[in-house]
């Protein structure tokens, strides 16, 4: 196997991410409250239930929004070469995976409305098998490696 891509993702993916997990981390709490509700109603709450509910919960919900973000940094590296793209990624697992350059049918950006307030973007390249990512870079070097990965696409075109 090549060597281990060294390039990272932008460090603010950490605060996109944490943003997204505390809007997102809320529904953790629907089954603790459906449960809360459900139980007043019937005049049946079980506070061991409804305790253990919630403390998983909030449990999850730090995970979430605090944890994971960081690790997930840490963890994302990218490369664009001649002849490929190489990712790397995981929490558990690691995954690694190599996009062939003359595999490539085309390559986009795209940017939420979380990755617009910290202006990041991602790459999206598409092949004819699937679609691979490169989440949370600056808007100007996302633009630079779709640019470059473009350019690659073409003189590797040309070649053929």
């Amino acid at each position: 196997m090549n060597d281990t891509p060294e390039t990272r993702i932008d460090r603010n993916a950490i605060k996109a991410w944490r943003l997204s997990g505390l809007i997102y981390g809320l529904f953790f709490f629907t089954p603790a409250i459906g449960y809360g509700g459900i139980s007043w109603w019937a005049n049946d709450l079980n506070y061991i239930i409804l305790g253990t509910l919630s403390l998983a919960a909030i449990v999850l919900y730090l995970l979430v929004s605090f944890f994971i973000p960081s690790l997930r940094w840490k963890r994302w590296r990218y490369d664009v070469g001649e002849q490929e793209i190489d990712l790397l990624r995981g929490l558990v697992v690691k995954k690694r995976t190599l996009v062939p350059i003359n595999r490539v049918q085309h390559v986009d950006t795209n940017q939420g409305p979380i990755f617009r307030k910290f202006g990041l973007s991602s790459v999206k390249i598409s092949t004819a098998a699937t679609t691979h990512e490169i989440p949370a870079l600056n808007d100007e070097i996302a633009k630079e490696v779709r640019n470059k990965i473009s350019y690659l696409v073409r003189q590797v075109k040309e070649d053929v």
